[in-house]
């Protein structure tokens, strides 16, 4: 059972995440892929950074939770949403763009590989990944949720062989520098 397959911890992690949406990193994709372009969400949770995609893009939501998928499908019946694995991505639909909000640290460092390698083949050609991680190095374990912290140059080495980063920086979501931001295109 996935963590996010349990009613009460969708609950506390919607609870957590009041307040904190993408648009600083939005801000920066419209940079490098074009308006009206075909976006897959990794990891939407509760779909706050739906709405703020939608203002330029033509947004598919995904989670593998069921649970976040059948809340926002409730509120917002004409959203285009899949429920996927963010290792996998078994999907045969192609998308311009791939974004994440702080979901790959979920994953090990052997998974975020299958899933960057996942995503180049979902890609179309010069598609655009757009990705928050937090910063730093070490992983831990919350509650049965896997955190994984990354630095710069490692989330380089990780994309590069499947893209070429555009923009990789630094930046502050709760502590000054606390946090990276990771935008590529596909090779």
């Amino acid at each position: 059972m996935s963590y996010f397959d349990d009613e009460s911890n969708v609950e506390q992690y919607i609870k957590m995440a009041e307040g904190f949406n993408g648009q600083e990193i939005i801000n920066h994709l419209i940079n490098y892929l074009p308006h009206g372009s075909s976006v897959l969400e990794l990891g939407m949770g509760p779909g706050t950074d739906i709405p703020l995609l939608e203002k330029h893009y033509k947004v598919t939501g995904s989670d593998y939770s069921k649970i976040f998928i059948d809340r926002y499908q409730k509120l917002h019946p004409e959203a285009d949403l899949l429920v996927l694995n963010a290792i996998t991505l078994e999907t045969n639909r192609k998308f311009h763009g791939i974004y994440s909000n702080k979901v790959l640290i979920h994953l090990t460092r052997t998974e975020l590989i299958q899933s960057i390698r996942r995503q180049a083949m979902i890609l179309n050609p010069y598609g655009v990944i757009c990705h928050s991680f937090w910063r730093g190095i070490k992983e831990e374990n919350h509650h049965g949720l896997l955190f994984t912290y990354y630095e710069e140059n490692d989330l380089r080495n990780l994309f590069s062989e499947n893209f070429t980063i555009l923009e990789i920086k630094k930046y502050r979501e709760s502590e000054p520098d606390d946090s990276i931001l990771l935008i590529g295109r596909k090779i």
